[in-house]
């Protein structure tokens, strides 16, 4: 597809997407912030509108997109600070693993329901006693006959209410005894041993189910085993840069939803008889963020080529996750500031974007993490 074709293709999708936000999105926003978690039947409206799985090929049930297809969706539902609903997890990082390392009939059997929102995924890594380092995971999946018996625990993981398909990372004990990492794909229905904790209580993103997993000798066949047992790491770091670069467009997108609002508040609002904007303060700092939103755009947009190029490497997606949502805390508290008193109260979108930011630092590996893997390539 030429660039020009390809660009045409993407606005006629904005468009789309847009219409779709707008229209079974924004008015349920806070019924959903109320309730903890989006309706199950906005994510199978979403697979019907072609939302979901787009960059999946066409042949299991996806819109035959790439990266550049996903980025629009996460960009319009940041546009309308609106990040609980996960549907960038569900699309560029539960079912790229499934994609990359399922066998066909894995494929068949489990993206066109992806794609529809018959099932809705997660990815379950993170437990009670390990967050970014990986290697300290305590889940396990025994060998039983021609099987497994999954067990273990674990938290903070998006989608968790909601999930019906569940890629888990166990250990497993290997020919020679010992323990490597592999992931498995469980289906939550009919599951005996599968449980889900509370729905658990953040500081933002309210509308986004995070829980508790827990697994009590789950039954697994061998058809549940993703790709080659204990390749499990090697797994989840091919696939770590893409999730790293879903939170950077996340991030560079707050900054510019963030930065559209408040201008629109600083040119209407009044002090000491002169709209807030005429003040050199907020024209400083404003033109401060702008430019680094200029920047962070820039960047980001570099990094898409490259993913989409297959030229994306572990340092380059650190640094966008990093700096990117460095900034966007930055930026963002800059703009409850210039806000007033206003700009902490939950009926104005900056609020939730202030609330929704701080996670960004944390998650799909912490800055530090990321601080760390760019020193090492240095």
């Amino acid at each position: 597809m030429s660039n020009v074709a390809e660009t045409q293709e993407l606005e006629l999708m904005r468009d789309s997407v847009r219409r779709f936000v707008e229209r079974e999105v924004v008015p349920h926003r806070d019924t959903w912030r109320k309730e903890g978690k989006v309706s199950p039947d906005a994510w199978r409206m979403a697979g019907e509108a072609g939302l979901l799985c787009a960059s999946m090929p066409e042949a299991y049930g996806g819109a035959g997109g790439n990266f550049r297809h996903e980025a629009i969706i996460i960009e319009e539902l940041m546009r309308v600070g609106f990040p609980d609903f996960a549907v960038p997890l569900h699309n560029g990082i539960v079912a790229p693993y499934i994609l990359a390392y399922g066998t066909e009939e894995q494929k068949q059997r489990w993206l066109p329901r992806l794609a529809s929102g018959e099932l809705i995924g997660a990815i379950a890594m993170t437990e009670p006693g390990t967050g970014s380092d990986l290697r300290g995971i305590a889940t396990t999946a025994r060998r039983d006959g021609n099987g497994y018996l999954l067990s273990g625990q674990k938290t903070f993981i998006t989608n968790g209410q909601n999930a019906k398909l569940i890629v888990v990372a166990a250990k497993s004990e290997g020919a020679d005894g010992g323990k490597a990492l592999s992931l498995f794909v469980v289906e939550t229905e009919g599951a005996d041993g599968f449980s889900r904790g509370r729905n658990l209580e953040k500081v933002g993103m309210k509308a986004q189910d995070t829980s508790e997993l827990f697994f009590d000798n789950v039954k697994l066949s061998a058809e549940n085993l993703l790709g080659t047992e204990g390749r499990g790491m090697r797994q989840l770091t091919e696939q770590l840069p893409q999730e790293r670069l879903i939170i950077a467009v996340q991030a560079v997108s707050a900054i510019e939803a963030a930065l559209e609002h408040t201008l629109q508040y600083v040119r209407e609002r009044k002090a000491f008889g002169q709209a807030v904007s005429e003040f050199q303060n907020t024209r400083f700092r404003l033109a401060e963020a702008k430019s680094e939103a200029d920047i962070a755009r820039v960047f980001v947009n570099h990094c898409i080529d490259r993913l989409v190029e297959g030229q994306l490497d572990v340092p380059t997606a650190a640094t966008a996750k990093w700096w990117t949502t460095q900034k966007q805390n930055e930026i963002i508290d800059m703009c409850v500031q210039l806000h007033g008193g206003y700009g902490y109260m939950l009926e104005y979108p900056i609020a939730h974007m202030w609330a929704d930011a701080r996670v960004q630092k944390i998650y799909g590996g912490t800055n530090e993490i990321m601080k760390e893997l760019v020193a090492r390539s240095l």
